[in-house]
């Protein structure tokens, strides 16, 4: 059952099943989503599975020939949510992956659960660092100073919930034990989100396509990464290439860049635990997760909501505004994504003036992008509390957009 339309310039919004929307829908251009991982995030029963093959099925059959479809999935059940769009008859073309410094999964201290069963003592050493030089997989007490949440001091927090107070010095307690699992751990870090680049087939070739249907390429130009100028090394073929993979040529020149560097299949948060396995940021595509200004822009007239905040292994919050990990927000979806990472997907793979489709809106980050880059949108939500969100949110974007401040 539909519960509401709502249109918003070239935007139409739907509050319902995706699935009783479908057979409205019909030559769409691109699929951009951020759909159910299965994980049961945060306890919402909305996650509990990844989309069936049934639903993919039937994006199938709105878009075009040549169409591409853009999915976010967890790093755990990537494998669970690519395979039912692969048996809806798409072609899996290539994977994405959005690196950022702090995020799920945590590292447990194995050491440290194996000193608490075991009642063995741990050393402690206090010191005072700035909040930039944080360490996120050190087991950690955060003391802030501040002048307005004193009730919050000595609170376990992490790194990206300082970020919430006027915090001056950070005390860090790092211990220490004996166990023969200090050291141990259980994830690895930068925690990353997948992103399966899928393509609805078509006949013939990739340029007939393209004149036909306007769909089958992706946008490489509009898409380029850096600085559009100055200089690179590039070979001259004299000498010997002592690794073909990393490039190290004997003999390079110096040429200049007029386009920018090709977009890779790797967009990271900019964060400086990413910088260091990366080098210079200005390589790939990099915007920071969504800032409250993103997630809250539109939503003047909405009321703060409380939010369960995400927590580490050791219980405490690592969004909140308050010790029990629950966080006053307008927009109150979890898993908002930032509007820049979502503008850069839509581009890449929408053409000029085409529809961009979201069976999966939430709070509608994917819908602010497509109408900032100037492309018709049909999301689709069940959730009423998001829906209004996402409408809000997507109704200030095109604001902006005819007043041309993107």
């Amino acid at each position: 059952m539909i519960k509401n339309i709502k249109k918003i310039g070239n935007a139409t919004l739907y509050c319902a099943d995706c699935k009783d929307v479908f057979p409205l829908l019909k030559e769409i251009d691109a699929c951009v989503t951020d759909p159910p991982y299965g994980l049961s995030f945060m306890g919402n029963a909305w996650d509990y599975d990844v989309p069936s093959v049934d639903i993919w099925n039937q994006v199938y059959d709105v878009l075009k020939p040549g169409s591409h479809l853009l999915s976010f999935f967890g790093s755990r059940t990537y494998h669970r949510g690519v395979i039912p769009i692969e048996d809806a008859g798409f072609e899996i073309r290539d994977q994405l992956m959005w690196l950022y410094g702090s995020g799920f999964p945590k590292s447990h201290n194995i050491g440290k659960a194996v000193d608490k069963i075991e009642g063995n003592d741990r050393s402690v050493l206090k010191e005072k660092i700035k909040k930039d030089l944080f360490e996120g997989e050190k087991e950690i007490f955060i003391e802030r100073k501040t002048k307005d949440f004193s009730h919050h001091k000595g609170s376990m927090m992490s790194k990206d919930t300082t970020k919430n107070f006027d915090t001056k010095t950070i005390a860090v307690n790092i211990t220490k034990g004996n166990s023969e699992w200090e050291g141990w751990g259980t994830a690895l870090k930068p925690a990353h989100e997948p992103i399966v680049m899928a393509k609805k087939p078509f006949k013939g070739t990739v340029a007939n396509n393209v004149l036909e249907h306007g769909t089958g390429g992706i946008n490489i130009h509009e898409c380029r990464v850096g600085d559009k100028g100055g200089t690179k090394d590039k070979p001259t073929g004299d000498g010997i290439r002592s690794n073909q993979v990393f490039g190290v040529y004997g003999s390079c020149k110096t040429v200049e860049i007029d386009q920018g560097r090709f977009p890779a299949n790797v967009m990271h948060d900019g964060s400086d635990s990413v910088q260091e396995i990366f080098g210079d940021k200005s390589r790939y595509f990099y915007c920071a997760k969504a800032s409250k200004n993103d997630r809250d822009e539109g939503l003047d007239e909405f009321e703060n909501k409380i939010t369960q905040g995400m927590r580490s292994n050791a219980g405490p919050a690592l969004v909140g505004d308050n010790e029990s990990g629950r966080t006053n927000r307008k927009n109150n979806h979890p898993t908002v994504k930032p509007t820049e990472l979502m503008r850069y997907l839509c581009r890449l793979v929408t053409p000029k003036g085409g529809v961009v489709l979201d069976p999966f809106m939430g709070s509608g980050s994917t819908g602010k992008a497509a109408v900032a880059e100037g492309f018709s949108f049909v999301g689709i939500e069940m959730n009423e509390n998001y829906f209004d969100i996402a409408c809000a949110r997507i109704d200030e974007a095109y604001k902006k957009k005819s007043q041309q401040l993107f």
